[in-house]
């Protein structure tokens, strides 16, 4: 059924539950490739903050650091639910999350997209926006939206 599941993590406990669920579904339908955990890194805050290159470079490697750990830690939790998992660590500059997370699940091979969502509505969602969603319209794989467990109540 489904042989590559892409997981894109930011570090939330909505991502979190996301994860869990993909490493269940993972082992109930036995998949044979693995987990896919992305972490996306998006610049655009940072260069409207920025003050000089230096503190662009040094907040870009804090960034980069913790994309690592975060995505190290996830596979981690992965193997010790004896599921095999790679990670992947993007950089956007220019763009949307969404559409780094489809691009990575396109050129890895993936057939589903698991991702946490935080199930905003009306003017937050607006306001915000939602990686999630943006993903589920544009995916041309289907995808399978995880809320929060507060949300979900």
């Amino acid at each position: 059924m489904y042989s590559k599941i892409l997981v894109p993590l930011d570090g939330s406990h909505t991502a979190q539950r996301g994860l869990r669920e993909a490493i269940r579904l993972a082992k109930e339908l036995k998949t044979p490739g693995q987990l896919r955990l992305l972490h996306v890194i998006d610049d655009f805050p940072i260069l409207m903050e920025m003050s000089t290159v230096v503190s662009f470079e040094k907040s870009m490697q804090a960034l980069r650091e913790f994309a690592r750990q975060m995505l190290d830690k996830a596979k981690s939790v992965a193997l010790a639910s004896d599921v095999e998992a790679q990670i992947s660590l993007r950089e956007v500059t220019k763009g949307r999350i969404a559409d780094a997370v489809i691009a990575e699940a396109k050129e890895s091979g993936c057939d589903l997209i698991v991702m946490g969502t935080h199930g905003r509505r009306g003017f937050s969602r607006v306001a915000l926006g939602s990686d999630a969603d943006m993903v589920v319209r544009a995916s041309p794989i289907p995808v399978l939206l995880v809320r929060h467990a507060h949300d979900a109540e």
